[in-house]
């Protein structure tokens, strides 16, 4: 390891000296239970042998020793759980406060803090000192955890940041999308989750220029198409005025085409998709020549947005068919 770094080579000498909880929570049962724990969790000094030691049979652990009244640990913490996150179960994080529990800080010989240590096979081989930047954080757990086989790697980064973004944590998923952007500009899937993070945040122009990160050539896929439709659909919705005026407008005279129309504009911004597609299929019903058959090019462009799968899309597609064949 090099001259910065005081931990690694070292995995002899800790064996030897180092006392990781009791034998019974060294055993079995704590192994597996630490193996179906989170990427990132707290742990104790009771509970390091299960949480640390077993693991790292598994995976590479790493080891963040950190105390609440510690500056730089504040400034490391939120970059190594990002780092952690994105490297998609390459490595777990293990967080140990000092403060309470001092005993496995003070046998490794730590005197300063955020000091971060990377175990395998149940031996410390790895480590770094100090709130460090986030490329070198990657760079570490790169070398710790391996290079995860590229698209492997890739792959498994998008898949936690979906399943982040799925379970509610927006910025958990923006942060991940960001890493894999950082080390693979060229990935249109980690730009397509950001950029409709950013949007449905209402972060049009942050969308806008996440969409332009995408490399020259780059292949549109089909998500980046739905998005631009609905960034489109969202910005021409904006101008319509009052939802209640419209709806007023439209049951005063349910043959004002252009009030219907807009009000299915104003009622799809609002995640209304069900109610914007009925009022275009009336429009349709009504008149479909109107507008130069304004509605029929509308509701296709709603489908383009929502997507073919949706059930709006596939609701409002049947509808659609039996008005225009039967």
């Amino acid at each position: 390891m090099s001259e910065q770094n005081p931990f690694g080579g070292m995995s002899g000498q800790y064996a030897a000296t180092v006392q990781y909880g009791t034998p019974q929570q060294a055993g079995t049962n704590g192994a597996e239970g630490a193996g179906n724990a989170d990427l990132v969790k707290d742990t104790t000094t009771a509970k390091f042998a299960a949480d640390v030691i077993q693991e790292s049979r598994r995976q590479p652990v790493l080891v963040d020793f950190w105390a609440p009244w510690c500056g730089p640990c504040k400034q490391l913490a939120p970059l190594l759980e990002k780092a952690v996150k994105a490297a998609g179960g390459r490595v777990r994080l293990v967080k140990m406060n000092i403060d309470e529990h001092p005993a496995i800080a003070g046998q490794l010989g730590i005197q300063s803090i955020p000091a971060v240590i990377a175990f395998k096979d149940g031996q410390p081989v790895d480590g770094f000192m100090g709130a460090i930047p986030e490329s070198q954080i990657a760079d570490f757990i790169r070398r710790v955890g391996g290079e995860g086989g590229g698209q492997d790697q890739i792959a498994e980064a998008l898949a936690a940041a979906q399943e982040a973004a799925g379970s509610g944590d927006a910025q958990t998923a923006a942060d991940i999308y960001e890493v894999v952007l950082q080390q693979a500009p060229e990935t249109v899937e980690a730009v397509e989750g950001l950029a409709t993070l950013l949007f449905e945040a209402g972060d049009s122009a942050g969308a806008e220029a996440a969409m332009a990160r995408l490399p020259e050539g780059a292949k549109e896929t089909a998500g980046l198409a739905a998005l631009r439709a609905r960034m489109a659909l969202a910005a021409q919705a904006s101008g319509l005025g009052d939802v209640a005026e419209l709806e007023r407008r439209v049951e005063q005279n349910p043959k004002d085409h252009q009030a219907r129309f807009d009000l299915a504009m104003a009622q799809n911004a609002r995640g209304e998709r069900e109610k914007a597609a009925d009022n275009l299929l009336e429009i349709v019903k009504a008149d479909r020549g109107w507008n130069d058959d304004g509605a029929r090019a509308q509701l296709l462009q709603f489908f383009e947005a929502w997507g073919m799968g949706d059930e709006a899309t596939l609701s409002a597609r049947r509808k659609l068919s039996s008005l225009l064949f039967s």
